[in-house]
């Protein structure tokens, strides 16, 4: 099914976008659409790092107007506070765009952000905040904000369980939307793109970038064949690697600036009563700090943790003391709950790739696009801070920037975000018994179609059945015959796929393993 690398080198594009996470395959896609003969590739698999780990929150921009210390940051930076309004414009905007073109990704949610007296923030200024939010939703989809009484609140499922409720004085409840799972809006972008004439290759790594007169020279090497090389030249490169960048910047340019500051995000996911299903909570954590309770798939998740990350990229995953932490902060904004270590599903853990800023500790939440012309990369562009829902308008935003550097060799095309389904199959069984969305042709399909090369790919970043309450592990074998069945397996490898994902399960999700 993989086409040997040997067919790329040589081969000359307009662009090349390195890393396929979620921005970068949006990149690709808007350039292929703009007429750019494009190339995406991932030295893994597509939308295997950051963006497969977030908050998946198609988020209405309130965390932009929340400080942590106060609202009065805002008065003493007025720099921030013009940061903070145009990054929840641009996410009020996805939202509606992305709710509007993608229906089937995405569901609506309640949520409510408690305001006790005495706390960080006071009502007005709570109120305040939603209403310049609620200025900036579009119509057709509105914030839906309302202020709940404590006698309300004490109706409200999930929140009549909150801390303190002798100090509530109101809750804030609003409308709020998560993606189903990042990694399949991923996979619409690189398939679309690939549908507009773009080259899309995961396990691909980038070895070395050179200058080569007008044009960059890209090494690349194919992670699954050991000694396989080729060469590319492109145009423009877009360097969307995440929190990778600075190690690709510095394969072009011995002493490239740095880019990035990376914070790390665990999420633990438990069982909350029927009751809460819907109902989600945005508050601060005892270190002012977002923390989020938010349904999904019949649980819940709490999280993120916020902690500077300067260890090895290739190796994130939550730790026990991060879920600990997690544990005691979930108990202390709903003690009622109880939560011991055993109830915690299983967990997940991601860097944010934030804009590097010596102001700033923790990052800079501002997405930007770098042009690195000054920093010896002429035709170089690198994105930070850019967060799932506003992928689509870093794609055009990369557009706008490359039409400035080349133009496009081929004619444009309509971009179409529309989600990318399995050919219907009524006659094939599910591959969970209580899950009858995910179909064994589905498996079958993004095996033949979708580049899916391990049982993670599969699992996780094409049918999303792994991030179900079992995470699929008992559904593994299975899987792992159907991809057998169609890559050519012995049952030898059979074998190793399933031990290799259970192995992956456990470092990668703290997941206990079926029995516990």
């Amino acid at each position: 099914m993989r086409a040997s690398l040997a067919h790329l080198d040589g081969r000359r594009f307009d662009a090349v976008v390195i890393g396929a996470g979620v921005n970068g395959a949006s990149a690709a896609q808007h350039l292929a659409a703009a007429g750019y003969a494009t190339l995406l590739v991932d030295k893994g698999d597509f939308c295997s790092g950051s963006s497969s780990r977030s908050s998946r929150l198609l988020h209405c921009g309130l965390r932009y107007l929340a400080p942590g210390g106060s609202m009065w940051d805002f008065a003493r930076h007025p720099s921030r506070l013009k940061t903070a309004l145009t990054m929840a414009r641009q996410a009020m905007l996805s939202r509606r765009q992305f709710v509007r073109t993608s229906p089937e990704r995405a569901r609506a949610l309640d949520f409510h952000f408690p305001i006790w007296r005495g706390g960080a923030y006071a009502g007005w200024q709570v109120e305040l905040a939603m209403r310049l939010l609620a200025g900036l939703a579009p119509a057709d989809v509105p914030l839906g904000r309302r202020r709940l009484t404590p006698s309300q609140a004490a109706q409200t499922p999930l929140v009549r369980w909150l801390r303190d409720f002798d100090r509530l004085e109101s809750v804030a409840a609003f409308t709020e939307y998560q993606f189903d799972w990042p990694e399949r809006i991923c996979m619409d972008a690189a398939l679309d793109a690939e549908r507009l004439g773009a080259t899309i290759r995961n396990y691909t790594p980038v070895m070395g970038l050179a200058r080569a007169g007008e044009r960059w020279n890209v090494g690349l090497s194919d992670a699954l064949a050991p000694g396989e090389r080729a060469t590319v030249s492109a145009g423009v490169v877009l360097n969307m690697a995440g929190i990778w960048i600075d190690r690709v910047n510095a394969s072009a340019q011995a002493g490239a600036r740095r880019k990035i500051t990376g914070t790390k995000g665990v999420h633990i996911v438990v069982q909350l009563p029927p009751e809460c299903a819907d109902n989600g909570v945005a508050t601060l954590n005892r270190e002012m700090e977002g923390l989020y309770c938010i349904p999904w798939r019949g649980m819940h998740y709490f999280g993120p943790t916020e902690t500077l990350f300067d260890d090895d990229p290739d190796d994130i995953r939550p730790t026990e003391d991060e879920i600990r932490w997690l544990i005691d902060e979930a108990n202390y904004l709903l003690p009622s709950l109880n939560l011991k270590r055993k109830d915690v599903f299983y967990s997940w853990a991601g860097v944010r790739p934030l804009t590097y800023d010596p102001a700033l500790p923790k990052g800079k939440r501002s997405r930007e696009l770098h042009d690195l012309t000054d920093e010896g990369m002429p035709n170089v562009f690198a994105m930070t801070a850019g967060p799932v829902m506003t992928h689509r308008s870093a794609g055009a935003m990369v557009v706008e920037a490359v039409r400035g550097a080349v133009a496009p060799s081929g004619a444009a095309r309509d971009v179409s975000y529309a989600p990318r389904r399995f050919p219907e199959n009524q006659n094939s069984p599910p591959l969970l018994m209580d899950d009858p969305a995910v179909k064994l042709s589905d498996l079958r399909f993004a095996v033949e179609r979708e580049q899916a090369i391990n049982l993670v790919d599969l699992l996780f970043r094409r049918v999303g059945a792994g991030w179900t309450r079992d995470m699929a592990s008992q559904a593994a074998p299975v899987a792992a015959r159907i991809m057998g069945e169609t890559l050519g397996w012995d049952e030898a490898r059979v074998a190793a796929e399933i031990a290799a994902y259970h192995a992956h399960l456990a470092r990668q999700h703290a997941f206990p393993g079926p029995a516990a």
